[in-house]
């Protein structure tokens, strides 16, 4: 079946950067777009950055510059870079799939950014 499993968050200094990974199995990942969205306490989910198949990409305004998303198809695997983080970058961070009318999320990954 789908399955999408995200690693690599953890507890970083505000200025600092983490990368976040997300491989998935169960479909033919290279041709599909893959998202991440994140979730901070409190508030509801937001998208965070887009690859498509392509490799072209699109960023929250909130993190334009800062994070880069990118793709490895062979390894079935999508990275989100985080640099420059802020205290506000805090929150549990999901890929997502849009695969027909059907949203696949992995399990996420807590991000922690200390000021």
């Amino acid at each position: 079946q789908v399955q999408l499993v995200e690693s690599g968050g953890g507890l970083v200094q505000a200025g600092g950067s983490l990368k976040l990974s997300c491989t998935a199995s169960g479909f033919i990942f290279r041709i599909f777009a893959m998202a991440w969205y994140r979730q901070a306490p409190g508030k509801q989910r937001e998208w965070v950055a887009t690859i498509t198949s392509y490799t072209s990409t699109n960023y929250a305004d909130s993190v334009k510059g800062r994070f880069t998303i990118s793709r490895d198809n062979a390894k079935n695997t999508v990275y989100l870079q985080m640099n420059s983080l802020k205290p506000e970058d805090t929150a549990v961070y999901y890929c997502n799939l849009a695969i027909g009318s059907r949203d696949v999320w992995g399990q996420g990954t807590q991000v922690t950014v200390s000021s």
